[in-house]
């Protein structure tokens, strides 16, 4: 249920930024899409997904500035417009995601991996994962602070 909530925040935040749709309309227009498609899942996405969707994307959206200079300063040498657009969707919701949600790591970006594998290109997974795998050093380094994570 979480992997396919945070497809569809990915799906809603890639049309938010590249379609130029406000970030509700980027939102209702991924989720009837995503109820529309054969996803290979065996049941919808429930009203808890949908909460958690949301719950994603309107807290990258208050944490915006932060998550995008944490971003900025972990991936030295790139620059946003060079990035995917997919990527950047994927990596600005685990960002969000690994500083302000309670989700440990691991799972965290295992899930980012795979929807960048799925929507990006061909090197997107491994892309997504060494900028996430640098992110989570700068944890453990003590360099950025994060809420609690559940066991």
């Amino acid at each position: 249920m979480r992997r396919r909530a945070r497809e569809l925040a990915m799906r809603a935040l890639f049309a938010h930024t590249v379609g130029g749709m406000g970030l509700e309309e980027a939102f209702q227009h991924a989720l009837e899409e995503m109820g529309g498609e054969e996803e290979g899942y065996a049941e919808p996405l429930d009203q808890e997904g949908v909460a958690f969707a949301r719950r994603l994307l309107s807290g990258y959206k208050a944490h915006q500035e932060e998550v995008d200079r944490v971003l900025e300063e972990t991936v030295e040498g790139w620059d946003f417009r060079q990035m995917a657009k997919t990527d950047l969707a994927v990596l600005r919701l685990a960002v969000y995601e690994m500083l302000y949600e309670p989700t440990p790591f691991e799972p965290l970006i295992e899930v980012a991996v795979k929807i960048a594998n799925r929507y990006g290109g061909e090197h997107s997974g491994s892309f997504v994962n060494g900028v996430l795998a640098r992110v989570y050093r700068r944890v453990a380094a003590g360099e950025l602070k994060t809420v609690a994570k559940e066991a």
